[in-house]
């Protein structure tokens, strides 16, 4: 059982979000905070698996309580942070807190369920789009990038999984790719999961990094 903390400070958001999540059999919403206050409170005392954190909030903001939650002593909860198009600074605010993901707000409640399992399972995870951006920003800032782009660790890819792997860079979702392509959505997810072990990598966040390290996409493109 995933055990869940909501802290988002409007009442009806956090009515919505736990009839969603209630309805997913592995997941238990097991307190609701309004503030980042009550939320670092409750994290302490409830020790929940994952807190579920808006980032404006009066008071103590989530990105604050996603740091004080994060650098507890005790056995921390795994932050995810729900974001919106317009507040690209509080993505990278959340992440030097320590977040393991960011949503939108208005995401599908299939992926938010999704999401959840993948930051429970250990890894991070990103809105497409929130992906797409936050690398261009990593990657526009980064000193450690090589003056050119080295293309040779894509060898390892067919020429399909290139183009799979492209479009993930770009910021599309799988259903996206899945009509751009003419596959099959679940034909995308097998693509994806080939491309993260032929590249070494452990998510889709790093192989949008790569794609960029690479030049298979660069800042600015469509």
């Amino acid at each position: 059982m995933i055990n869940i903390l909501i802290a988002d400070d409007q009442a009806l958001v956090r009515t919505g979000f736990r009839l969603i999540l209630s309805r997913q059999p592995d997941f238990a919403v097991v307190g609701e905070a309004a503030d980042g206050t009550v939320a670092i409170a409750m994290a302490r005392a409830l020790r929940p698996d994952i807190v579920l954190m808006d980032v404006r909030m009066p008071g103590t903001d989530g990105i604050e309580a996603t740091r004080a939650i994060r650098t507890a002593a005790e056995a921390t909860p795994r932050v995810l942070i729900l974001t919106t198009f317009d507040l690209d600074e509080y993505v990278f605010d959340g992440l030097r807190a320590g977040a393991s993901g960011f949503l939108l707000k208005d995401a599908l409640a299939d992926d938010l369920a999704a999401a959840i399992r993948v930051v429970h399972g250990g890894e991070a995870v990103a809105a497409p789009t929130v992906t797409r951006r936050l690398i261009e920003n990593f990657i526009t800032v980064s000193p450690h990038l090589d003056s050119e782009p080295d293309d040779a660790p894509l060898s390892v890819l067919t020429l399909r999984e290139r183009e799979v792997l492209t479009l993930v860079a770009r910021g599309r979702s799988n259903r996206e790719i899945a009509a751009e392509l003419h596959l099959a959505e679940t034909t995308v997810k097998a693509h994806i999961g080939r491309i993260l072990a032929k590249l070494d990598v452990r998510d889709r966040v790093q192989a949008v990094i790569l794609g960029f390290r690479t030049g298979l996409v660069k800042p600015g493109d469509p």
